[in-house]
């Protein structure tokens, strides 16, 4: 034990603390006390680019997006549709309520909404990072402390690493799981040796949250709770009703606020989140004024459902936002790991029969656009490009796993005139199900093998699918297809999602410019049948695993967007997934009594930037 391991054992608060530091001793950590030793100040970088330079300089006084002299005060209101029953975000058990990471529980670095990948010095003030990215050292900001005054520390850091690694959600697992060697360096250092292949993995340690060691122990992390939890965020949770309302306070102390990254961020004394069973009833308590703000996706109410609202001076007012990220995929997955789903000549003939003009039409006012890749409204889709000498020669070793038109860039989904007569494509699609062993007969698609018709259930946990699952499963019947239609309550469709007990569900993996590690949790092989994963699909290609590493592993942009490109190819030849469609901007309704900075970061409005009206107009 070279790493000052007596000093360790004393120094921590808890019996939990003191396990954490003989399991680091026995087996997870060795090492120097390069800094503590010598006395030096830590040295290092105050912020990390996935690629490329950090776009902030070190010591800036605030991001571009915010408005620096925002005032503080007031209170905002948010609808959220469904319910929870924990306090817990990090495990999979149960459904934890909404805010806990956005105001609660910090990591060790915060990311900067004006670049694709960049993090920035938070409770780790300063970063050391070498070359080809193997390790990466984090120096503890002195002024960090939990809500409760207590200091974080080193301990601090690696209780939450082992404790998200072993008992935490399934992307914490993988990602943590990658660390060859954690060592306590001294009081307010932590370095972390990595796994060779993964250059995104520094910045993911930086995204790590930090638990209290000296307020939770390995075994109670692991356990749903609705106490309100110590983290070191710029809130404390003041009110609690299981499944109804949660209120964040703002910690007048909180001891991030002068920093650079916070300046004009967190500025409503309270935040409260109401939850609703019916988005009927959230829009219609949003209307009258008892929720403050709602981020639209219906187009149906964007074009015609609010109306003009007024109570006094306030006012209900509709904007679009601009937002720099792709649009990322919204779609109806295959639950391929069920044996109807498991032919991909029944899953594109099912695509086939999808009408986006008609349901676009008639059902939204012909406000969406058609997603077409994962990376839909980027440079890293795909779609339109052939594959460049970089995407041939990752692809080489997968010669049947895309498709020549997915190669060559002449892909496209089906497309329709709208008029509701699909009959080309139902024939296309017709010819795909007779080579997958199925025939039309008296009305009904029969697998010939079986004698079964083809049937599976579109679940949904709220209503808000409903027409357009409906719609979908009238074009299906055309053909012989029994698609039922099955909404189910908010908990029991988590439940189930969980668990991948389904046949087909509508949902969408969001996508930014620098897609890493998460890729893994959505596709991976690995985690196709671990519950609570994002492989919604349950996607098992080689193909796919073999872009993902290719992608992380990449040093350069050029060599970086490339494997992206690959990756999509891939994804989009398995037709694992029926794409829907995305909106052109961030539509955002709110009442005047909340204001917004003029500039809208990469990653669209951001509600930590916001604040009270009345606060501005000294009113409160």
């Amino acid at each position: 034990m070279d790493f000052g391991m007596s000093t360790l054992c004393k120094s921590r608060r808890t019996l939990s603390g003191l396990l954490v530091c003989l399991s680091l001793a026995f087996g997870l950590g060795a090492g120097g006390t390069l800094a503590a030793q010598s006395g030096e100040k830590p040295v290092g970088e105050h912020a990390i680019a996935m690629h490329g330079a950090p776009l902030e300089s070190d010591g800036f006084a605030h991001f571009s997006y915010v408005n620096p002299e925002a005032p503080k005060g007031g209170e905002v209101r948010i609808g959220i549709l469904g319910s929870f029953d924990s306090l817990q975000p990090f495990i999979v058990r149960g459904v934890p309520a909404q805010g806990l990471r956005d105001f609660l529980y910090e990591s060790l670095l915060t990311r900067g909404l004006d670049e694709p990948f960049t993090l920035y010095g938070h409770i780790a003030e300063r970063i050391e990072v070498p070359d080809d990215r193997s390790s990466i050292t984090f120096h503890i900001n002195p002024a960090a402390r939990f809500s409760d005054g207590d200091p974080i520390d080193a301990d601090d850091v690696l209780f939450s690493w082992k404790t998200l690694r072993d008992h935490g959600r399934p992307n914490h697992r993988a990602y943590y799981k990658k660390v060859t060697r954690a060592t306590r360096v001294d009081d307010r250092t932590v370095r972390f040796d990595l796994e060779a292949g993964d250059r995104e993995l520094v910045l993911i340690l930086g995204l790590m949250p930090v638990l209290p060691s000296h307020a939770m122990s390995e075994e109670s992390f692991q356990k749903t709770t609705l106490t309100p939890p110590i983290g070191s965020g710029p809130y404390r949770i003041v009110s609690v009703d299981p499944g109804r309302s949660l209120t964040y306070q703002r910690n007048p102390d909180w001891w991030a606020k002068d920093l650079g990254s916070s300046k004009g961020r967190y500025n409503f004394d309270r935040v409260r989140y109401d939850y609703f069973r019916d988005d009927a009833a959230m829009l219609e308590a949003f209307l009258s004024g008892k929720i403050d703000l709602r981020t639209e996706d219906d187009p149906s109410r964007w074009a015609s459902g609010y109306g003009t609202r007024k109570s006094g001076a306030i006012e209900l007012v509709r904007k679009e936002f601009d937002i720099g990220l792709p649009a990322g995929m919204n779609a109806l997955a295959f639950n391929t790991r069920r044996k109807k789903f498991a032919d991909p000549r029944v899953r594109e003939a099912i695509i086939n029969l999808f009408d986006f003009a008609w349901i676009n039409e008639n059902l939204y006012h012909g406000l969406y656009e058609r997603t077409e890749s994962f990376f839909e409204r980027s440079r890293l889709s795909s779609i339109g490009k052939p594959a460049d000498a970089i995407e041939k020669r990752l692809l080489a070793k997968f010669p049947n796993a895309v498709l020549p038109s997915v190669m060559d860039g002449s892909y496209r989904l089906p497309v329709t005139d709208g008029s509701g007569h699909n009959r080309k494509n139902w024939r296309k699609a017709l010819n795909l199900f007779n080579q997958a062993g199925y025939e039309l007969k008296n009305g009904r698609l029969i697998n010939k093998a079986s004698g079964e018709q083809l049937a599976f259930e579109l679940l949904a946990g709220t209503t808000v699918n409903e027409r357009l699952f409906l719609a979908f499963s009238r074009d299906l019947a055309r053909l012989g297809i029994d698609a039922r239609v099955r909404v189910v309550d908010s908990a029991q469709y988590q439940s189930r999602i969980k668990a991948y007990d389904y046949d087909m569900i509508q949902t969408r993996w969001p996508s930014s410019l620098s897609p890493g590690n998460e890729q893994i949790f959505r596709w991976s092989s690995k985690l196709a049948d671990r519950q609570g994963t994002f492989n919604f699909a349950g996607v098992k290609n080689p193909a796919v695993d073999a872009m993902i590493d290719a992608m992380l592993a990449a040093k350069g942009e050029e060599e970086f967007e490339s494997a992206v490109r690959a990756l999509d190819r891939v994804l989009i030849s398995g037709n694992y997934v029926l794409p829907l469609f995305h909106l052109p901007k961030q539509w955002v309704g709110y009442w005047t009594k909340l204001e917004h900075p003029e500039k809208t970061s990469l990653f669209g409005y951001q509600l930590d930037t916001w604040w009270a009206a009345k606060a501005a107009q000294g009113q409160l």
